[in-house]
């Protein structure tokens, strides 16, 4: 039945959101080429404006628009074809390749174009921008304001990163089972720098950037409904855990707000209950890694009823943990922390300057930070003094430094 042309753009505006990466990841296998899928994808949607409102949308949307593109771009190869013959050919690969795609494939293109995203050849600026690119449909200009970058930088990135996967010919498939763990760290790297970009900005005027942080949770979202994997549950339930508390990680004018002074009633509960769920379960699973027990240690904060309840000890054992298993300095530096809760910030400053002694984290405004707390806590004001001047020197967000200038100020002379 034919519709209204209202209706009908509504309704292909509503399916190019709900089906528009699903559609383009099949267009990526069947037409082997990025830019090829692309316009492929926008040519089936401008037909779908065009022939819906006359012969109704179709039943299956999807499989309409994967075999609408897939025509148009054989279409325009053959128009090529007149002045490149080895297009012609190309045409006649695609169109004898053409077989009916099954619902279980297509899902099975959504973790291809991820894992192809993300493949450990392409550099990591340009993993992040592909990945946001085609897998969360964000716009050049998007990913440029996300990240304080150029938008002619984010192009280029992501021209390269397609470059890299043509030139090398890299498989656009899901890993085989023992290639699966190596390929999946990649995977959930790219997510997890997604998510601090958007939960603590690398630099500018603003702490966290909301929209970069519901991508992270989409795409988590994503991989865990196609990949059920123990560290995909901890991934999410890490970034769940801590998008959380975003709200109260400032105040009304922007200006930053320490753990135990933040106000708990505007922590998310919702979040915090289904992030702790999927803690337990990766953690009983036996198969988790460094993101489940990252996840843990944040879901023992979010189930403290206050800062003075916290569960130190078990939070210093989670760190114990995750040392043997991801050692690195920053883990080391959070791990002091913890064990100046639960023994004192003398305790807590004897590891931190052990690190710093190591030259560890000299360039790291945490950690200067860190060291300039624990003193301050300990009365040794100079020494405070000259610490927070240190961190101030290797801040570049906005609103971190605006903090640690306050700390600063209230040493007084």
């Amino acid at each position: 039945m034919p519709l209204t042309g209202h209706f009908t753009a509504a309704r292909v505006e509503a399916v190019y959101r709900s089906e528009s990466r699903r559609v383009l990841a099949t267009l990526i296998r069947l037409l082997g080429d990025f830019d090829r899928a692309e316009e492929a994808l926008h040519d089936a949607f401008a037909a779908a404006l065009q022939q819906w409102p006359r012969d109704g949308v179709p039943d299956n949307p999807r499989a309409w628009l994967v075999s609408s593109g897939r025509f148009k771009a054989i279409d325009a190869l053959r128009r090529r074809a007149r002045f490149d013959a080895s297009l012609r050919l190309l045409a006649e690969q695609l169109e004898d390749a053409a077989q009916a795609v099954e619902v279980d494939e297509m899902e099975d293109d959504r973790l291809r174009l991820i894992f192809t995203c993300c493949h450990p050849a392409l550099p990591a600026d340009g993993r992040v921008a592909l990945t946001l690119r085609e897998v969360c449909d964000l716009t050049t200009e998007e990913i440029a304001r996300a990240f304080l970058a150029p938008p002619a930088t984010i192009a280029q990135r992501i021209v390269r990163a397609k470059a890299k996967i043509r030139d090398a010919q890299l498989p656009y498939r899901v890993p085989e089972r023992d290639e699966l763990p190596a390929r999946l760290e990649s995977v959930l790297r790219v997510v997890y720098l997604v998510f601090n970009e958007g939960y603590t900005a690398s630099a500018g005027a603003e702490l966290t950037r909301a929209d970069l942080c519901a991508e992270a949770i989409r795409l988590g979202r994503l991989l865990l409904e196609l990949l059920p994997n123990a560290e995909v549950m901890g991934l999410l339930a890490l970034m769940l855990l801590h998008d959380a508390r975003r709200a109260a990680r400032t105040d009304a004018t922007g200006e930053l707000v320490r753990l135990d002074e933040q106000d708990r009633s505007l922590w998310n509960r919702q979040q915090i209950v289904e992030g702790s769920q999927l803690v337990q379960l990766a953690l009983t699973s036996r198969a988790f890694g460094p993101y489940s027990l990252q996840a843990a240690i944040v879901a023992v904060h979010a189930e403290a009823p206050s800062a003075a309840q916290t569960d130190w000890p078990q939070i210093v054992r989670l760190y114990d943990v995750l040392l043997q298993l991801s050692p690195s300095s920053v883990v080391e530096l959070n791990r002091a922390v913890a064990v100046a809760m639960r023994d004192g910030p003398e305790a807590g400053l004897l590891l931190v300057d052990e690190l710093l002694g190591h030259g560890d984290l000299q360039d790291y405004h945490l950690s200067h930070a860190t060291r300039a707390d624990l003193l301050r806590r300990l009365a040794r004001i100079d020494e405070a003094r000259e610490a927070y001047s240190s961190a101030l020197r290797f801040v570049q967000l906005e609103p971190e430094r605006r903090f640690l200038q306050r700390q600063l100020d209230e040493l007084g002379d």
